[in-house]
Parts: C-alpha cells; structure tokens; sequence
C-alpha cells in the first residue's frame, strides 16, 4: 500500500548530520521522544484556540514536520548507538498514540469539522497503532503498513490546516476527508492483522 512511510528511509539520510550533533550535545534518545509529545501538547494548543489565533493554521504543519523529524531521529539515534531500552520502546509506542491525541482531537475548533469524524479518526488512529503492535506480539514485526499510518495522518494533518489557511471554503468539505481517511484507516488496520497472523 502507498504510505509516505516508504519514503522514511529518505528522510532519515538527510536527518543523519543533526544526529551526531545531537548525540555529542548529550541528547539520547529518549529525549527526543519525550520531545516530540511536547511538542504534540504544544500543537494541540494552537489548534485549539485555532479560532482566535488563526496563525495556528501555519504553526501546525510546520510543527508536524518537526515531529516527523523528531521520530526518525530516537529510533536511529536508539539504533546508532545502542540505545534501544524497554522504557524507551514503551515510551515511543505510547508517545506516538498521546501525541496523536494532542493533535488531532483539536480538529473540532475548526469550522466546519464535526465531533464525530474527528472523534472516529482518532479512535481508529489508536487501533490502527495497537494492530501494527500486534505484529511484534505475535513474534514477527512492528507492522507499519498504510495507507494511513502515522506519517500519512500527519501528512493529512498538515495538508487540512493548509488547505483551511489558503483556501477558506475548504471547511465546507473537512469532514468529507475525514472520512475519506477513516475508511483508509480501516484497509490498513485489516492489512496489518492478517500480516501479522500469516507472517
């Protein structure tokens, strides 16, 4: 399936010199998974009073590329040097579905998104995580299989704050999206349970 995940290595290639500044600066990789839910909060903040801080339409994209960068970097930071703990894998798994809640659960304050596709976009989001866990527990791989995976739901994220900012009539059209992105998230949470059962 087409998830921006494939590109993941890519973008770890160009993350490469900022993680040996980072490593000699002292920063491990747990900090920068804790990191990244601040980060999170933080967005989720803006979003929230998006109505009166209409700027947060900019701040969040941009802030969302960041966390991407954020989570590549603890896991290769974890891999390169030998890093790797259970805190620290129960601190990533768990961050990324708090983080995921910081974010994307604000989309209510913006016209013209309801409670509920919101609300059933979140929801899934979290199953979606815990069936590519599944993989793992069932003794094969963490399973990262889109379409919707993490990083298309902050590619999502971004483009909707975007398209709202430059184009305002898109509001009329938010929860058609959302759910556009539900029924995806459903493919790839069924992709990844029969994965993880035949792998």
């Amino acid at each position: 399936m087409i998830s921006v995940y494939n590109i993941k290595p890519k973008f770890q290639q160009l993350l490469k010199p900022l993680l040996g500044a980072l490593y000699k600066g002292g920063v491990t990789a747990n900090h920068l998974t804790i990191a990244a839910i601040a980060l999170s909060a933080g967005l989720g903040i803006c979003l929230w009073y998006v109505q009166v801080m209409p700027a947060a339409l900019l701040i969040v994209p941009a802030g969302l590329l960041l966390r991407m960068a954020l989570n590549a970097l603890d896991g290769m930071m974890a891999r390169t040097y030998s890093m790797q703990s259970k805190l620290g894998e129960v601190l990533n798994e768990l961050g990324d579905v708090v983080s995921d809640l910081f974010i994307y659960l604000p989309f209510i304050k913006i016209t013209g998104a309801g409670l509920y596709p919101v609300f059933a976009f979140v929801l899934l989001g979290i199953i979606n995580e815990f069936a590519g866990v599944m993989g793992k527990v069932l003794g094969g791989e963490r399973r990262y299989e889109g379409p919707m995976g993490k990083s298309d739901r902050a590619l999502l994220a971004g483009a909707l704050c975007l398209a709202c900012w430059f184009w305002p009539g898109m509001s009329a059209h938010i929860d058609k999206v959302f759910y556009l992105a539900i029924v995806l998230l459903i493919i790839s949470t069924f992709t990844r349970i029969k994965r993880s059962i035949v792998s």
